[in-house]
């Protein structure tokens, strides 16, 4: 069955004036010659987009969407009247986003965090900006330390709310953010931990004694790979690490401590070095 909204491998079976009808060996769609690719034969595959057209009709397009259904996406506006509002997906076709399914007034060139879904009535692909009924708040299929994938979605007073593998939501505290971030921002992340009331704290540091090593095993590629000398130490600020290394000062101060106590660097104030191997 032909999924209207996904990526479907389809294959060529027959040409028109209007272009080229692709099947799954069930269902059939069309892919107007705009979209169809040099050197295509009867009897290929290829992977195609579907949506439904003004007239309900189900057309496949070779363009690459910002989002598919089922996924949450930033996306901008694009037009928008006292029905709803159009977001642009990427493709010829735009998506509309019901004037209801606007947690707040949507205006034109604006960004934002929608979750994409297909209307029960129409078929058509549609989209909410009310993301939360969206979002799974129980059984989760991640636990403490498990790298994760996150949208960004909008800044609160404690930090960032994120998506979560596209199916949970939890919060990036401030204090512990060492890097600007903004809504639609794609970022690696981790479990920092679940709470017994399910909400999920989130880091982009890598959790526990792991993260430390790993810390330690680029400090001293850093070190080889600059004569052995890196202009950062006990008094360097958290800006000037973080400008250097990406990490908080805690991070850094853990990290040179365990070399230290391996007597592996030395440290100044500013400063740490490498000591020579045949000391």
């Amino acid at each position: 069955m032909i999924e209207i909204g996904k990526e479907n491998e389809l294959t060529f079976i027959n040409k028109t004036n209007a272009g080229l009808y692709l099947s799954d060996g069930i269902d059939e769609v069309l892919l107007p010659y705009i979209h169809v690719p040099d050197g295509l034969q009867v009897g290929d595959s290829l992977s195609v987009f579907v949506y439904l057209d003004n007239e309900n009709k189900p057309i496949a397009t070779t363009q690459k969407p910002l989002a598919y259904v089922g996924q949450f996406a930033y996306l901008t506006v694009i037009d928008a009247n006292e029905h709803g509002a159009f977001l642009d997906l990427g493709i010829a076709k735009d998506i509309f986003v019901p004037y209801m399914e606007q947690r707040v007034p949507m205006e034109i060139d604006e960004q934002y965090i929608v979750y994409l879904y297909l209307d029960e009535l129409s078929g058509r692909i549609v989209a909410s900006s009310k993301i939360g009924g969206f979002l799974q708040v129980s059984d989760f299929d991640v636990n403490q330390g498990d790298e994760v994938q996150l949208l960004i979605t909008e800044e609160t007073d404690l930090g960032y709310n994120a998506i979560i593998n596209n199916k949970y939501i939890g919060l990036l505290y401030h204090n512990e953010l060492f890097e600007p971030l903004q809504p639609g921002d794609v970022k690696k992340g981790f479990i920092k931990q679940i709470r017994e009331d399910n909400k999920i704290d989130l880091s982009l540091q890598r959790i526990g004694f792991s993260h430390i090593l790993d810390l330690k095993t680029i400090l001293l590629e850093k070190l080889e790979k600059n004569q052995g000398k890196l202009n950062l130490g006990d008094k360097s600020s958290p800006d000037e690490i973080y400008k250097q290394l990406k990490i908080s000062k805690k991070a850094f101060k853990k990290s040179i401590g365990g070399l230290y106590k391996e007597r592996l660097i030395e440290i100044d104030d500013e400063e740490i070095r490498l000591i020579p191997k045949s000391e």
